[in-house]
């Protein structure tokens, strides 16, 4: 791929420098160059292309580049430099003439492999995408078309396969002359295949499959096709003969999806996408009855393709599907872009490609592949070239090369190291002295030249296993020789350099140094105690495997807290984080101490207390834990939660709505039993006062009884209603008015609550008597039924009309 030239190749005037973390050499210090687009020195205008050469024949490689001269063109062949030779000549506008092609004559080299061409000026070198170059070949026939045998009206199909370069075109011919291509019955794929649909008496003969190329014409062997009577005409079902094949394609060419379908009716062949997509209609092509072109594929036709042969009026249906798999040579979508940075800083390219399958990125520095180390990372996939500490040595023009297996693509860049004259040289005499386990004293001595300028010091620092990126800097004054750098790590190794700064730049750096922290006695360790038991403990703590690479550990002491010597030390390694003790007292405390240990000595203890007093009942109320049961028991509980609370509120809203339903019918029988117990005639204080009573004879009385709540007088209630006695026995009870009803065998007595009380019930049999108290006034005899059931009212028969004789239970005796 050409790179875009940048508008001008000219160096920067003026010097720029890198952003530091230092907020005052941030004031003074002008920001670095933005990039310049692509790299404007050198870069190519006309990269050479993958091509066929016929062996014997020239072949031109083309290559042509654009940069400040003198630009200096070679050439190289799987990776080695193409020497000059009457063989090969180097035109004068870079590209490459071969005159005869060889391939493997005699022994001499082949002509076949890839290249690449290299142009070189004063900024750097740049190499080409690789072309590849192969030998115009063609290869007998591996596959010959056969003799077949159709009926009228039917399908025959003649197949063929040979391989070459370039791809041959495959035609037919008929008892030696070419078919005709304009019949619509004849379907030829380009893949060699020959389809006849309908056929006729006058197709038969001898067919002969024909390809060539560049290289050479093959003609197959001949197949007969021999054509019989017309077909009975009963019904076939429909059948797929031949299916869809795996293709494997590159972007812009032509997939051929083949189906040839047989039944009787013909059957309707039809298309689709397994993944339910639509095809499309750009592009999209039905040969002959059935088969299905795609022509210039994307990477968006990959996809599984399904033939489907249909009876047509029914549902009746076969089906065959194939993949197609398109892929895409790599492309750029983002180049990298030409930088300039001062020296010391940073520098960084991106490159990001695309194509099928996702391209392989690499780095080349002027030609020569460029790997991760020292100063030079690589990240994101290697889309991310990053140079820290750049120097003259860095300047070079850098190349990100894309490339999977449907072709490579390149794009460079160059970077430029900004240098300003009169700069101070490198810091001098740098020495890090160790002070303590977290500190280091680094001091150095002032550069030899140029030193008034210098407004201060950069320390940079990183431990010495880790990589460039994670160093940090601390600013020190001008007037300072030395830096004591502190929150260091014990026992680890750091490295140290020193820059010095002035408004217009950055001195170069000074050699490194290296130095280590003293070692020190470890922490105290967390320590968490848990009861197992009566006699046994679980100690937790934390694992420390840097004590391991110090020769450390744990030590653990253990003791009844009334005795005065410990059990231990116990020595444990650094990757342990657990220890038991087992056959303690159960009635006493102990005193348990955990403290690591290194060879610089043993650290400081941590120390509990715990009592295990009471733990034998704990236990057997609550035996040891189980995690995973209890998780299990949680998790179930927690189901059975969830459902008993779905159940519970189902409940109480069906209590609610019963309750409200059932205290409307309630009221509404209670005032039907008062309408129908209240006399018709006379006025309201001349009733009876036995209904009075009985009813309630105003709505205050009613409410007075209700809050007093008072019983209804059962010598009233016998008066109104007396119960019968038994046949020839003397009623033990008062004489009965003479006025009143006949008594009725059986009477059940209801005090329903008018308003909206509870519910009193009373029952009388013979001489025996049952009372429920209500706070209400109101009350409803029912007879027995006819067939000896109960004559009690429910509240849904309340309105029913039977409740009209309620009010005079002895009358419906009679």
């Amino acid at each position: 791929m050409a790179v875009q030239r940048a508008a001008s190749p000219r160096r920067p005037p003026a010097p720029l420098w890198p952003r530091l973390l230092l907020p005052l050499l941030l004031l003074l210090l002008p920001a670095p160059s933005e990039g310049l687009g692509h790299s404007a020195e050198l870069a190519f205008a006309v990269e050479p292309s993958d091509d066929v050469a016929v062996p014997g024949q020239p072949i031109v490689l083309d290559c042509r580049v654009e940069g400040t001269p003198p630009v200096r063109i070679t050439w190289r062949k799987n990776g080695v430099e193409l020497p000059e030779s009457t063989h090969s000549t180097l035109l004068a506008n870079g590209s490459l003439m071969i005159r005869h092609f060889r391939l493997e004559p005699g022994g001499s080299p082949s002509d076949e492999g890839d290249y690449e061409c290299v142009a070189q000026n004063r900024f750097g070198l740049v190499v080409s995408r690789k072309a590849r170059i192969q030998a115009a070949t063609m290869s007998d026939f591996h596959v010959h078309p056969q003799a077949t045998v159709g009926e009228e009206g039917g399908v025959a199909r003649f197949q063929c396969q040979i391989h070459g370069l370039p791809k041959p075109l495959i035609t037919w011919e008929k008892n030696r002359v070419p078919i005709d291509t304009d019949n619509e019955r004849y379907t030829l794929l380009p893949k060699g295949v020959l389809q006849i649909t309908g056929l006729r008496a006058e197709d038969s003969g001898i067919f002969h499959c024909v390809a060539s190329n560049i290289a050479s014409i093959r003609i197959s062997h001949g197949a007969r096709l021999t054509v019989s009577g017309s077909g009975s005409g009963a019904y076939k079902e429909p059948a797929i003969l031949v299916g869809p094949e795996n293709l494997t394609l590159t972007v812009h060419q032509t997939a051929v999806l083949e189906c040839v379908a047989t039944g009787n009716p013909r059957p309707i062949v039809s298309w689709s996408r397994l993944d339910g997509r639509p095809i499309g209609v750009e592009g999209i092509q039905v040969l002959g009855t059935g088969n299905l072109i795609i022509s210039d594929v994307t990477v968006q036709h990959s996809g599984v393709y399904v033939c489907a042969a249909n009876r047509p009026g029914t549902r009746v249906r076969r089906t065959a599907q194939g993949r197609l798999v398109v892929q895409a040579p790599a492309e750029f979508v983002q180049h990298p872009q030409s930088i300039s940075r001062p020296a010391g800083t940073t520098a960084m390219f991106t490159c990001q490609a695309q194509g099928e399958p996702p391209p392989h990125v690499t780095w080349l520095k002027n030609g020569q592949v460029l790997g991760p180390g020292g100063h030079v990372r690589l990240k994101n996939n290697n889309s991310t070239l990053t140079i820290s500490g750049i120097g003259p040595e860095d300047e070079a023009i850098y190349q990100c090369v894309a490339e999977n297996s449907a072709g490579s693509s390149q794009a460079s860049a160059r970077l430029t190291v900004l240098w300003a004259e009169g700069l101070p040289g490198p810091p001098r005499n740098v020495r890090a002295v160790s002070v303590s386990s977290t500190e280091v004293r680094v001091s150095w001595s002032e550069p030899l030249a140029n030193t008034k300028e210098i407004i201060g010091y950069v320390l940079h620092i990183r431990k010495a296993a880790d990589p460039p990126e994670l160093e940090y800097q601390e600013a020190v004054s001008k007037s300072t020789f030395q830096h004591l750098v502190s929150d260091l790590e014990p026992s680890t190794a750091y490295s140290f350099y020193i820059k010095a700064y002035t408004p217009r730049g950055a001195s170069s750096a000074s050699v490194p140094t290296l130095a280590s922290t003293l070692g020190e006695a470890p922490a105290p360790p967390p320590l968490s105690v848990r009861v197992l038991g009566s006699s046994s403990l679980q100690l937790l703590w934390e694992p420390w495997p840097r004590l391991a690479q110090h020769e450390g550990g744990f030590k653990l002491f253990y003791r009844p807290a009334s005795k005065t010597s410990f059990t231990g030390p116990i020595l444990l390694p650094g990757t342990v984080s657990s220890y038991n003790l087992s056959q303690l007292d159960p009635t006493a405390v102990y005193e348990v101490k955990l403290l690591a240990y290194n060879q610089h000595g043993d650290g400081n203890a941590t120390v509990r207390f715990v009592s295990l007093r009471g733990a034998s009942e704990r236990t057997a109320l609550s035996p040891p834990c189980d995690c995973r049961k209890e998780e299990a028991a949680n998790q179930t509980s927690t189901t059975g939660i969830v459902i008993g609370i779905h159940i519970g509120v189902t409940c109480i809203i069906f209590c609610v709505l019963f309750l409200l339903f059932g205290q409307r019918g309630r009221v509404l029988l209670c005032k039907d039993v008062e309408n129908q117990l209240s006399p018709p005639q006379g006025p309201r204080s001349q009733r009876d006062p036995g209904i009075l009573a009985l009813n309630g004879a105003r709505r205050g009385q009613r409410g007075q009884l209700g809050r007093d709540e008072k019983r209804v007088d059962m010598k009233e209630l016998e008066q109104l209603f007396p119960p019968a006695g038994a046949a020839g026995q003397p009623d033990p009870r008062p004489t009965q008015d003479p006025a009143a009803p006949a008594p009725c065998e059986e009477t059940q007595l209801s005090v329903l609550p008018l308003q909206g009380c509870g519910l009193m019930e009373g029952k009388t049999t013979e001489a025996k008597t049952t009372e429920a108290t209500a706070p209400c006034a109101g009350l409803a005899a029912a007879p027995p039924p006819p067939d000896g059931g109960p004559g009690l009212l429910s509240e849904g028969q309340a309105s029913r009309p039977a409740a009209a004789r309620v009010t005079q239970p002895a009358h419906s005796e009679q």
